[in-house]
């Protein structure tokens, strides 16, 4: 078994509060023996382009930020996955770091499918997609929109042999918006069930805390069935053992593209 964590989080107060926030989710996973957790989308310092009030970019906080999760990993032995801002050549990046339980930054995976309005107004993408190997597994990462809108950025790691990919996303608002009763009556939840039922992977969809989720932090199973979620608006840690020999990646192998040509 392969025992993954999703840190359903409030917002930080600022960078500094999100990095003991995160100190403390890695203290209870290392109790609660993870071997991997993964954090919302730009967790640090929060999402620019939506509705919440953020200071400029501060590139050399954002550096220590990292520097000091990577140690805490180190110290836990869990690795994780951290949304955090980037400033690249290129621009400013939505960015999910993906640490080692040895502390050592593995790489990124950049949002390269930008949720139209603010996010498109402050992000820039890098173009490239990514799988990594943790503890002896191959996983993917897609952020948020690209999830939702964009299938390939789920079936691209899986043809490249992710068993999990991981969703980093905010979606929602704590200022406005519908609340949800029921789980698998939003868009966004079916979309993970199909994410991971068109793949036979796992699919692990993690959210910012929030008065008005659009999704539930979730765990869906390679047949597409929700596994476990954590109710709308609550702070905590779902951690489930993922059997990945039930992860066959059985729909991804049979596709074709010779049968789409441009």
């Amino acid at each position: 078994m392969y025992r993954i964590a999703l840190a359903a989080l409030k917002g930080p107060k600022s960078v500094q509060d999100g990095v003991s926030k995160i100190q403390d989710v890695l203290d209870t996973c290392r109790k609660q023996k993870v071997q991997i957790v993964c954090f919302p989308e730009t967790y640090l310092p929060g999402l620019r382009g939506a509705d919440f009030t953020l200071p400029e970019p501060d590139q050399k906080q954002q550096e220590s930020a990292l520097k000091e999760i990577g140690r805490t990993c180190r110290q836990a032995s869990v690795a994780a996955i951290v949304g955090m801002e980037w400033v690249s050549d290129n621009g400013l990046q939505n960015r999910a770091f993906v640490i080692s339980s040895a502390g050592r930054i593995l790489g990124h995976q950049t949002k390269n499918q930008i949720t139209p309005g603010g996010e498109s107004e402050n992000y820039v993408p890098d173009g490239e997609r990514r799988v990594f190997k943790v503890k002896g597994v191959t996983i993917g990462i897609t952020i948020c929109h690209e999830g939702w809108r964009y299938p390939e950025t789920v079936r691209w790691p899986a043809r490249k042999g992710a068993k999990i990919v991981f969703q980093p996303q905010v979606t929602g608002s704590s200022t406005r918006g519908r609340n949800l009763k029921k789980w698998g009556e939003s868009f966004y939840e079916k979309a993970m069930q199909c994410r991971a039922g068109e793949n036979n992977i796992f699919f692990a969809s993690v959210n910012q805390a929030m008065s008005h989720q659009n999704s539930a932090t979730s765990i869906i199973d390679p047949q597409g069935n929700l596994i476990d979620f954590i109710p709308y608006g609550k702070e905590d840690l779902l951690i489930a053992d993922l059997d990945l020999t039930k992860a066959t990646r059985l729909y991804c192998k049979r596709y074709r593209p010779e049968h789409y040509p441009d």
